[in-house]
This record gives structure tokens, C-alpha cells and sequence, in this order.
């Protein structure tokens, strides 16, 4: 028993070093990323600047209102895919499982598109239109996905399969406002879908810091049962786990921090999809542990693709989106190869 207790103890001791390497990787980019950009500054300058040592109105502007919003919406933003990546690949038992499996980036991608077209007809800005309009839409679609489990019972292939659907009509609803859009609408969508930082506020940043805040208890207190379900439906009702409520709560709950991540940067992809790997490969399964380390490594994923999307053509501002694809999709690969190799 006591070699047990002692295993225990020291995987716990090996999973807290890993987090806490992790945060110092986070930490790095994150203070990285406010020095770099057209003007670059030392990292001196920039924790002068943070704690109020610096007086100069150039740095201050330079750091506090033009990079720091960016920097915080990367984190923000890449701990809330990362979270939701892993939540969904668990309710779903499938590892290629993330927002945009069901469809919910879709449905705010077309909601953003709506409110471009249609926002000056209403005297709306974008920047109140656009947000709030995504955000709906992908809460409609979980709406969508969500009643057909409901109706029909929330298995994880009905579930995929209408997510898959959703995606589809949402798609095709944007190809169709693509086509008939104003060029200057066009051009504004195509920017939005790409996905990016630079529109990012302090204000921006609190409402998805903030939702995050108000629904990461939901997830942790489902942590045991969501690590319990993962063994098997029928194992996890046997442990006195209610499956189909847990798996629609859980869905609930990742359609509102998607909705909210996108609503203000656009649809970022591979973040989602990449983070839990990584975080399995650190922590091991157990949903307690393993939800933080997502969020972390999601976070750390998204800030470092801020610095390379400043550092692939100097006085260059990538989309963000683009730069998590290019740089997820060979990373992915070989988390699939390896995958395989290993089975």
C-alpha cells in the first residue's frame, strides 16, 4: 500500500514540475510577445513599463494600450480552445474532436458575416454587430446540435453527425453571403475568418477572461465524471454517472466559451485540436489535471503563434489564423504518426 501512496505522491510531484515548466514557457512568450512588433523593445523596457517604473509616454502607449490587449486575448483566448478542445474530445471519445467538429465556429463564422452585410442597415458598428452576432449564431448551432441529441439521445456519433450537418448548412449560408456581399463586406469576412488579434481591447479581453472565470467551475466539478466517461458509457452509468445529462451539459457549456472566444477573433483553428494531445502527453488522462494543463498549453500554443505571426516578415502583422494553421498542421501530423507508431 504504501508503494502505491508513494507512486502516487510522485507522479503527482512529476505533473506539478511539467505545469510549472509550462507556465514559465507561458510567461517567456507572453513577455515576448509585448516586445516584439514593428518597434521592438528589450524585455527591460517592457517590465518597466508593467510595474510602473517607466515614465515614458512612447513605451507606455506602446506597451500598455497597443500590445498588452493583444497579448492578453492570446492567452485568454488560447486557455479557452484549449479547455474546450479537450472537453469535447472527451464527451465525444474522439481525439479529432473540437469546436469546429460541431459545427459551432461555423455557425459564428456566418453570424459575423450577417452582421458585416447587414450591420449598417441597422446603424450598428461592427465592433458592438459582429461580436454579438457570432457569439448567437454559435449558440444557435449548439441549439441545433444539442436538440437532436436531446431528441434522439446524446451519443457521441449522433452528436458528431449532426455537428457535421451544422457545419454544412452553416458553410453553405456563408459561401451564399460570399457571394452576393459588397466587396468591402467581402474583404472585412474574409479578414474576420482568417482570425486575428489586432483588433483586441482590455475591455474585449475581460468579457472572455470573464466567462471563462464564470464557467470553468462547471467543467471541474464534472472533472471525476468526465474522466469516469471516458472508459465507456456503460461503465460510467455504472459508477452512478448520468451520461446523456453530463454530455449535454458539458456540450452547453463549451458552445458558450467557444461563442466567446470567436466572437472577438474570429475562428482560430488547430489550437483546440492540438492543446489536448500535448496535455495527455504531460498529465496523463484524469481530467483534473489534465482540463489546467490544457488550458495552459492552449494558452502557450496561441502566444507563441502572436510572436511568430510579428516575426515571419518583419513590419508584418499575420493573421493570426493562418499562423496556427501553418504551424498546426505539421505538428498534428506527427502527433497522428506518432499516435500510430505506438499502437
Amino acid at each position: 500500500m504504501s508503494a502505491v501512496v508513494t507512486g502516487w505522491h510522485v507522479a503527482n510531484r512529476r505533473r506539478a514540475s511539467l505545469l510549472a515548466l509550462v507556465a514559465v514557457a507561458l510567461v517567456a512568450s507572453f513577455a515576448v510577445d509585448l516586445a516584439t512588433g514593428p518597434a521592438m523593445l528589450s524585455i527591460r523596457a517592457v517590465l518597466l513599463v508593467l510595474t510602473g517604473q517607466s515614465t515614458d509616454p512612447m513605451l507606455m502607449a506602446i506597451v500598455q494600450h497597443l500590445r498588452l490587449p493583444i497579448a492578453l486575448m492570446a492567452v485568454i483566448v488560447g486557455a479557452t480552445l484549449g479547455v474546450t478542445g479537450m472537453v469535447m474530445q472527451t464527451i465525444l471519445n474522439n481525439p479529432l474532436a473540437s469546436s469546429y467538429t460541431l459545427g459551432i465556429s461555423a455557425g459564428a463564422g456566418f453570424g459575423a458575416a450577417l452582421a458585416i452585410v447587414l450591420g449598417a442597415s441597422f446603424g450598428l458598428s461592427d465592433d458592438t454587430a459582429v461580436p454579438l452576432a457570432a457569439f448567437a449564431f454559435a449558440t444557435l448551432a449548439c441549439g441545433i446540435v444539442g436538440g437532436v441529441g436531446r431528441l434522439r439521445g446524446a451519443t457521441p456519433e449522433l452528436l458528431v453527425l449532426a455537428g457535421i450537418a451544422c457545419l454544412f448548412l452553416f458553410q453553405a449560408l456563408l459561401s451564399l453571403l460570399q457571394f452576393i456581399a459588397s466587396p468591402e463586406s467581402l474583404q472585412q469576412i474574409v479578414f474576420w475568418l482568417f482570425g486575428s488579434l489586432q483588433r483586441s481591447t482590455l475591455g474585449k479581453t475581460g468579457v472572455v477572461a470573464g466567462v471563462l472565470v464564470l464557467v470553468l467551475p462547471v467543467l471541474f466539478a464534472d472533472a471525476w465524471a468526465l474522466t469516469a466517461l471516458q472508459l465507456g458509457d456503460e461503465r460510467a452509468r455504472a459508477l452512478g454517472v448520468r451520461v446523456d445529462r453530463l454530455r449535454l451539459r458539458a456540450f452547453v457549456v463549451v458552445s458558450l466559451l467557444t461563442g466567446a472566444a470567436v466572437a472577438f477573433v474570429g475562428t482560430i483553428g488547430f489550437v483546440g485540436l492540438v492543446a489536448p494531445h500535448i496535455a495527455r502527453m504531460l498529465v496523463g488522462e484524469d481530467q483534473r489535471h489534465a482540463m489546467p494543463a490544457s488550458a495552459l498549453v492552449g494558452a502557450l500554443l496561441l502566444s507563441a503563434a502572436s510572436v511568430a505571426s510579428k516575426a515571419i516578415v518583419p513590419g508584418t502583422i499575420f493573421p493570426i489564423g493562418i499562423v496556427t494553421a501553418l504551424l498546426g498542421v505539421p505538428f498534428f501530423a506527427w502527433l497522428v504518426l506518432r499516435r500510430g507508431g505506438t499502437t
